[in-house]
């Protein structure tokens, strides 16, 4: 109330001119206004409204009022439009509404009938018909109008013994000091017994259809996720405050509107994440498990574990090749849900800052700078290698002639003009070399590049190359000088 919490009990207290209490039957409250005194109950599922007054008094609502239909009368102050409209939907033809019909009127039998002078069994009954042809009859829904008209006829009252035994309904339960979620109802763990939420069916097929807890895992730039669902905790008589990832002081975190359950890691706290490798992928996996209790010599509690991963998509030959003649080229790559774009540029100066254009004119032995760049990679968590970097004059890769530049990471020995400059330290790799052509053949250049992610978790990424070996048996090499080439990168 006015953005703090107010805390009720069974002793009634005044706010703003309304009596406020709560018992474990649920939430009421009182107000006098005009000649009428008016009490508003709700435990959870049901509002009722009693109203007591002197005799043909007459209530306005925010449709209508008691005297007349709600089509026939509309506040317009008040209401919304939806007051105009009236919603009808078919029955389902998997429900036997002749069954139902035959439930919804035991509110005609004993004990109900012994009410049905104080209290009109009809609208509950069109209510319950209304509802449960149409609508399967889960979360405790064949009960819900049972429950609200003996709720009505306690107000009278009428005790109706017996009634909850007759009709295989428990007592009515209320999460007194726990507000369901909208994916969840309240009921009794057992019978008499504590209440908890529960998932609603509709909600917990999806996930029940899977054999699965939760959602998906969320791969973000720098981070995973795992959500589980808290009332699929519960059904299995798992404490989400008992879990952890592998590191034991990284818990879940329970949403108090959704009492979903969230576990992550990410660069900065890696939760004992274990990084491993492939020819495709760098594989993140965790894994949520149950507190270890080392002592015990058995348990009745289920064992969890829980494996969830993110995944980086190594680079392939395609995603960094261009033509000597295109502007760029970008390739986006989407791992699970972690993506990452992979570009090439080429530039003229050291600084790296005067970017190659459209059709630029380089001359043969010009020195030109590549750079090998990636966005949304975290840096602290993997670096960008080059492994290899070679040039045709066709555009496959695998065509010949070819002359490398870049051999295991290191710059070829037989090519002195190519410098590597900076690789597997960051995201990011660039080096040099002098332009050439291929003799006798085209003057278009294809610079394929192949590359690897590697994981910095207990890894140097750098590659070590003997530059001493590399001086000694370095050669030069012959360009002709025939027309300049062309480049553009992307």
């Amino acid at each position: 109330l006015d953005d703090s919490t107010l805390t009720l009990s069974s002793s009634s207290q005044l706010v703003h001119g309304v009596q406020l209490s709560k018992d474990q039957a649920g939430v009421t409250a009182k107000l006098s206004l005009s000649n009428l005194n008016i009490s508003v109950f709700f435990d959870g599922d049901t509002t009722q409204i009693l109203l007591e007054g002197p005799a043909g008094s007459s209530v306005e609502g925010l449709c209508g009022n008691s005297s007349r239909s709600l089509s026939d009368l509309r506040l317009s102050e008040y209401s919304s439009t939806s007051c105009e409209m009236q919603y009808s939907e078919t029955a389902d033809s998997t429900i036997n509404c002749t069954s139902v019909t035959e439930r919804c009127n035991l509110l005609k039998e004993a004990p109900f009938s012994s009410c049905n002078s104080d209290i009109d069994p009809e609208p509950y009954i069109t209510a319950c018909t209304d509802t449960l042809c149409k609508y399967p009859a889960v979360d405790g829904l064949n009960c819900q109008f049972l429950k609200a008209y003996a709720r009505a006829c306690s107000l009278h009252n009428h005790t109706l013994d017996g009634w909850t035994s007759k009709t295989s309904c428990s007592s009515e339960a209320f999460c007194q000091d726990r507000t369901c979620s909208d994916h969840e109802f309240c009921g009794e763990k057992t019978v008499g017994g504590v209440t908890r939420c529960f998932c609603r069916d509709i909600f917990a097929s999806k996930y029940q259809a899977n054999n699965s807890l939760g959602d998906a895992t969320v791969c973000k730039e720098n981070s995973a996720s795992l959500t589980l669902v808290g009332c699929l905790l519960e059904d299995k008589d798992i404490n989400y405050s008992a879990l952890h990832l592998n590191n034991p002081t990284c818990r879940g975190q329970m949403d108090k509107l959704t009492h979903m359950v969230t576990f992550s890691f990410n660069s900065s706290n890696s939760c004992g994440t274990v990084v491993t490798t492939n020819n495709s992928y760098i594989i993140y996996k965790n894994t949520i498990r149950s507190q270890n209790h080392s002592s015990n010599v058995i348990t009745r509690n289920d064992q969890v574990q829980i494996d969830f991963s993110c995944v980086h998509s190594q680079p392939n030959i395609n995603t960094a090749t261009f033509r000597i003649r295109d502007w760029s080229v970008a390739q986006h790559i989407t791992s699970g849900a972690w993506n990452y774009t992979l570009t090439i540029k080429a530039y003229t100066g050291a600084g790296r800052t005067q970017l190659v254009e459209w059709n630029s004119e380089l001359q043969l032995n010009q020195k030109i700078w590549m750079v090998l760049k990636t966005d949304g990679l975290d840096g602290s968590m993997v670096s960008v290698v080059t492994d290899s970097c070679w040039a045709t004059d066709q555009a496959s890769p695998t065509s010949s002639p070819r002359h490398d530049l870049i051999i295991n990471g290191c710059a070829n020995p037989a090519d002195p003009t190519v410098q590597v400059e900076e690789n597997g330290l960051a995201t990011s790799t660039y080096f040099s070399f002098n332009m050439f052509r291929f003799t006798g053949g085209s003057s278009d250049i294809f610079l394929h590049c192949q590359l690897h992610l590697c994981p910095k978790q207990g890894n140097n990424c750098i590659p070590m190359c003997n530059t001493a070996a590399r001086e000694r048996r370095s050669a030069s090499l012959t360009y002709e000088p025939e027309a300049p080439a062309f480049i553009s990168v992307s």
